[in-house]
C-alpha cells in the first residue's frame, strides 16, 4: 500500500497471533537472519509501551541504525506517561498533531552523526518553502506541551483508554493486547458479526469518528477489515474523564448491536449530541 515498500526490502516482524505482542525475541531472531540497515519501531495501531532499549540491543548486535516514528504517542511521551526513544535511537521522527494536539507537521530528530545526511535529503530534496503560520503553531504546542497540565492531558487519555477498553471488553468484545497502555485500542469485531468498514459507517451515523483496521493475521481485506481502531485523546481535550469513556463505550457498543436500523442510530446520535454539548470545543 505505501510507495516505500517498492523501494526497500523490507523484512517484517509480527506481533504474537495469541497476545497481540511484540516478541522480542523475534525481533532479534529475525535481525540476526536477515542483518538489516535499519531497524524500524513505532506503530500506528499497537496499543502497548514499546521497549526502546530491547530494540536498541538487537540493532547494536546486528550493527543497525534505529529509526524510531512516535507520531502516535509523542504527546504521551513529551507528558511522560510513556518511555522515551530519543535518549535511545538513531533517528526519531514525529508528526505534530495527534497526541501532541499541535498542527499539522513533522520534526526529525537524530543524533549528530546523522544531522547532514538528514538535513540535505529534507531540503532540498524533498521539502519545498516552510509556512510560517505552522511554525509559530508547533512553538505554541511546544510550549503547552511542556505545561504541567499537558502531563495531567497525558495521564488522563491513558485512563479514559482504558475506562473505554474496559467497558468494550466488559460487553463482550476482544480488544487486542487485551487492554491498552496508551491512548489508542484496536477492537476485533469478529464475534459481533459485523466488519470494520460497517462499524465504521454506523458510528459516523451516531456522531463518533473512528477508523477501520485490520487485525492480526486478519481474513479480510484491508480496504473493509476484521476492526476499527478507537482513540481518546479529542474526548479528553474537551474535558471528559473516565465516567464519559465507559459512557461513549455504551454509545459504541449500541451503535454497531443496531447497524442498519436508522431509527435506533438516530437515537443514539441524540445521545452523543447531548454528551458533546455538556463538553463544548472551545470554552
Amino acid at each position: 500500500m505505501n510507495f516505500s515498500g517498492l523501494n526497500y526490502n523490507f523484512a517484517q516482524y509480527e506481533v504474537d497471533e495469541k497476545t497481540c505482542r511484540i516478541d522480542m525475541n523475534k525481533v532479534r531472531e529475525i535481525a540476526l537472519r536477515e542483518k538489516p540497515r535499519m531497524i524500524i519501531a513505532g506503530f500506528s495501531a499497537y496499543s502497548r509501551d514499546i521497549d526502546w532499549k530491547a530494540f536498541k540491543s538487537i540493532a547494536d548486535e546486528v550493527g543497525a541504525v534505529t529509526f524510531a516514528d512516535i507520531a502516535h504517542i509523542a504527546g504521551l511521551i513529551a507528558g511522560k506517561q510513556l518511555e522515551n526513544p530519543v535518549p535511545v535511537f538513531d533517528i526519531v521522527t514525529t508528526t505534530t498533531h495527534k497526541t501532541l494536539r499541535g498542527p499539522r507537521g513533522a520534526i526529525i530528530m537524530s543524533k549528530a552523526a546523522f544531522q547532514k545526511d538528514l538535513d540535505r535529503t529534507v531540503f532540498p530534496g524533498i521539502q519545498g518553502g516552510p509556512h510560517d503560520h505552522i511554525n509559530a503553531a508547533k512553538a505554541v504546542c511546544f510550549k503547552e506541551a511542556l505545561k504541567p497540565e499537558f502531563q495531567a492531558y497525558a495521564k488522563q487519555v491513558i485512563k479514559n483508554a482504558q475506562a473505554l477498553a474496559g467497558e468494550l471488553m466488559g460487553r463482550g468484545y476482544r480488544i487486542l493486547t487485551d487492554g491498552t497502555d496508551n491512548h489508542l485500542m484496536v477492537v476485533d469485531l469478529r464475534s459481533k458479526d459485523l466488519a470494520g468498514k460497517a462499524a465504521e459507517i454506523a458510528l459516523e451515523k451516531v456522531g463518533i469518528s473512528c477508523s477501520r483496521s485490520t487485525i492480526p493475521f486478519d481474513t479480510r481485506k484491508a480496504l473493509d477489515p476484521s476492526g476499527i481502531r478507537l482513540g481518546t485523546p479529542s474526548l479528553t481535550t474537551r474535558g471528559m474523564g473516565e465516567a464519559e469513556a465507559k459512557l461513549i463505550g455504551g454509545f459504541i457498543d449500541d451503535a454497531i448491536m443496531a447497524s442498519g436500523d436508522e431509527a435506533k442510530l438516530a437515537k443514539i446520535h441524540g445521545q452523543v449530541q447531548e454528551l458533546c454539548q455538556r463538553f463544548p470545543l472551545y470554552v
